[in-house]
C-alpha cells in the first residue's frame, strides 16, 4: 500500500492573469506593509516602464530599489541589498525580474534575520555536501522579512524555499534554505514578461521541463507531484512553442508561467532530483552559464543515463511531451532544437578544460546523488560532459 505526507508549503496565494498594478495593490491592502524594498532586473529598469508601474503603485511605501543583482546571485551583490534594505527599515520585499533576482530576495531575508552584514558570514548559513552525499543544514533563524515575487522568467525559483547564492572567489554556487524564505505570494502576470529576451523566456521554459521530467523520474516520486508535473509538461510543450512563433502571445505566455508553477510542486514536497539538476548548478556557479542553458544541455543526456532504471516513467514524459512512442531524451532534445535553443556544453561557452573541474564540483551537489541511477564518482560526471560536449 501506497504511504506518504504531502505537507502545504509557506505560500499564502499565487495570483495569475491579473495585470501587475492590480494585482500589487491588492497584495499591498491584504498585507498591511509600510516599507518595501524592491530587487528589480535592470534591464526592465533601464528599458521598460514596469519599474514606473512599480513605483506608482508602492507611492509612499517604496522604501528603495535595487537593480544590481548580478546572474547567478553573488555574495557581494547580496550584502549589497541587505544592507540598505535594513538601512531603510524596509518590512517587506518585492521582487521584480528573474531567478537570480528571486534568489536574491530570498538571501536578503535570510541575511536580514540572520544579522549578516559581510559577504563571508554566509559561510555559517551554507548547506554543505561531501563527495559521499551527506549534506549538513545549519540551523538558521528566520527571515525577518517575506517577499512578493513577480517573475519574469520561468525557472520558478519563486516556488521553492532554498536559494542558490555564487561565491566569486571561490567560483561556486551554494545552497541555502529556510521554509519562510518561499515568497508569500506570486504574481504571474504574462504582460511583464514581453520584456524577457528570448533566449532568456525560452531557456528557462526548458528549465521548468527539467523541473517536471526530473521529479516524475525521482527516486521518491509522490502521486501529487506526478499530476502536477505531467500537466507541466503539457502547457509547456504546447506554450513555448507558441510564444517562439509569436512572442505577443499573452495566453501562451501565462501557459508557460502556469506550467513552471506545476513543474516545481515536487520540490516543495521534497521529491529529489538528479544529475541535470545537480551539474546544471555548477555549470553556473562554476562555468558561468545560465540557468535555462544547463537544462537545454543536460538533460537529455541525464535521460539517456537513467533509461535503464526509469524507462516506464521516460515513456509518461514523452506523451506528456506530445511524442509518443519516442524516447524521452530524444523527445526533450527535439523540443529544445525547435526553440532554436543550444544544445551542446560547446555552444555555451564551456570549455574541454574545464570538464574535470565541474565534474569533481558536481559531486558536492546534494542532487547527484540522489539521481536514479546510482552515480558513484567523478568519472561518471565526467562521462556525461563528455557526451554533452
Amino acid at each position: 500500500m501506497m504511504q506518504g505526507i504531502h505537507r502545504f508549503p509557506p505560500m499564502e496565494r499565487v495570483i495569475y492573469g491579473t495585470p501587475l498594478a492590480e494585482a500589487l495593490a491588492q497584495e499591498i491592502e491584504r498585507t498591511n506593509v509600510r516599507a518595501i524594498y524592491v530587487l528589480a532586473s535592470g534591464t526592465l529598469m533601464r528599458e521598460t516602464d514596469a519599474i514606473e508601474t512599480v513605483r506608482r503603485v508602492l507611492g509612499n511605501k517604496l522604501a528603495g530599489i535595487c537593480a544590481r543583482i548580478g546572474a547567478h546571485t553573488l555574495r557581494p551583490d547580496v550584502i549589497a541589498a541587505a544592507n540598505a534594505a535594513r538601512e531603510a527599515g524596509c518590512d517587506a520585499l518585492l521582487t521584480v525580474g528573474g531567478g537570480s533576482v528571486t534568489d536574491a530576495a530570498k538571501m536578503v531575508g535570510l541575511c536580514l534575520g540572520n544579522n549578516v552584514t559581510t559577504p563571508d558570514q554566509l559561510d555559517a548559513l551554507r548547506a554543505r555536501t561531501s563527495a559521499d552525499g551527506r549534506t549538513i543544514r545549519p540551523e538558521v533563524k528566520p527571515p525577518s522579512v517575506r517577499s512578493t515575487a513577480i517573475p519574469t522568467t520561468l525557472s520558478a525559483g519563486e516556488f521553492t524555499h532554498m536559494a542558490g547564492c555564487t561565491d566569486p572567489v571561490q567560483q561556486v554556487k551554494q545552497s541555502y534554505a529556510h521554509p519562510l524564505m518561499m515568497p508569500r505570494a506570486v504574481i504571474l502576470d504574462p504582460a511583464v514578461t514581453i520584456h524577457t529576451p528570448e533566449w532568456l523566456f525560452l531557456s528557462t521554459g526548458i528549465r521548468a521541463v527539467d523541473h517536471a521530467v526530473e521529479d516524475i523520474c525521482s527516486r521518491n516520486a509522490q502521486p501529487f507531484s506526478d499530476g502536477t508535473s505531467l500537466h507541466a509538461l503539457r502547457l509547456l510543450a504546447r506554450g513555448l512553442p507558441r510564444v517562439k512563433h509569436d512572442p505577443h502571445d499573452l495566453d501562451a505566455r501565462l501557459k508557460c508561467q502556469l506550467g513552471a508553477w506545476l513543474s516545481i510542486t515536487g520540490s516543495q514536497n521534497g521529491v529529489t532530483k538528479g544529475a541535470s539538476h545537480g551539474i546544471g548548478h555548477v555549470l553556473g556557479g562554476t562555468a558561468h552559464v545560465p540557468h535555462g542553458y544547463t537544462s537545454c544541455v543536460m538533460l537529455p543526456h541525464v535521460l539517456r543515463f537513467n533509461e535503464p532504471v526509469t524507462a516506464e516513467r521516460q515513456m509518461w514524459v514523452s506523451d506528456a511531451l506530445g511524442r509518443h512512442g519516442e524516447k524521452a531524451a530524444d523527445a526533450v532534445a527535439a523540443l529544445i532544437a525547435e526553440l532554436g535553443l543550444p544544445g551542446r556544453l560547446r555552444d555555451v561557452n564551456v570549455h574541454e578544460d574545464q570538464l574535470d573541474l565541474i565534474a569533481k564540483e558536481s559531486m558536492h551537489d546534494r542532487w547527484v546523488h540522489t539521481n536514479p541511477r546510482k552515480i558513484d564518482s567523478a568519472a561518471t560526471i565526467r562521462s556525461l560532459l563528455a557526451a554533452a560536449f
